[in-house]
């Protein structure tokens, strides 16, 4: 049981940056199966709050975050759409680089529609860019949080 838990927390590791797979839910859920099948009592519990606590506020402040500093550009919300579908389909032409490659084209030819000319989108395509690299990143410092609660919770239970 404790092997299939610390494969789905490197899955979920992984899926924070391979956008395919839910990261956080991944190792979420690999604690949440130790804690109730791995027979480490109380301690697994203790774990699981503070892997849930972890992931509750990671998820809050990666929408909260990102989203005021896409506000704060001028980045609506249309131009991300049009890039996430276009990085939809590109996952499929060219299988996951196409996902980053799709949305980028897409939020670029979006905001390029949007302002009228190729020198005006690159401002705002960078800075939904760094909105979505940061996004990443709080979610990555999550999952690999969880994961070293859970191997501290399974050194000492």
């Amino acid at each position: 049981m404790t092997l299939l838990c610390a494969v789905a927390l490197a899955v979920g590791v992984a899926g924070v940056l391979v956008p395919v797979l839910p990261g956080l839910v991944l190792c979420w859920a690999g604690v949440l199966v130790w804690a109730l099948f791995g027979g480490a009592g109380w301690g697994g519990w203790v774990v699981l709050t503070a892997a849930t606590v972890i992931a509750l506020l990671a998820t809050a402040v990666k929408y909260a975050w990102p989203g005021r500093n896409l506000k704060r550009t001028g980045v609506p919300t249309r131009s991300l759409v049009a890039g996430g579908l276009l990085g939809f389909v590109g996952f499929f032409v060219v299988p996951v680089v196409g996902l980053i490659g799709g949305f980028v084209l897409g939020l670029w030819l979006a905001e390029r529609a949007r302002l009228g000319n190729s020198a005006a989108a690159w401002p705002s395509t960078r800075a939904a860019l760094k909105a979505v690299g940061l996004a990443m990143a709080i979610e990555l410092t999550a999952a690999l949080s969880i994961a070293v609660v859970w191997v501290i919770g399974l050194l000492a239970t």
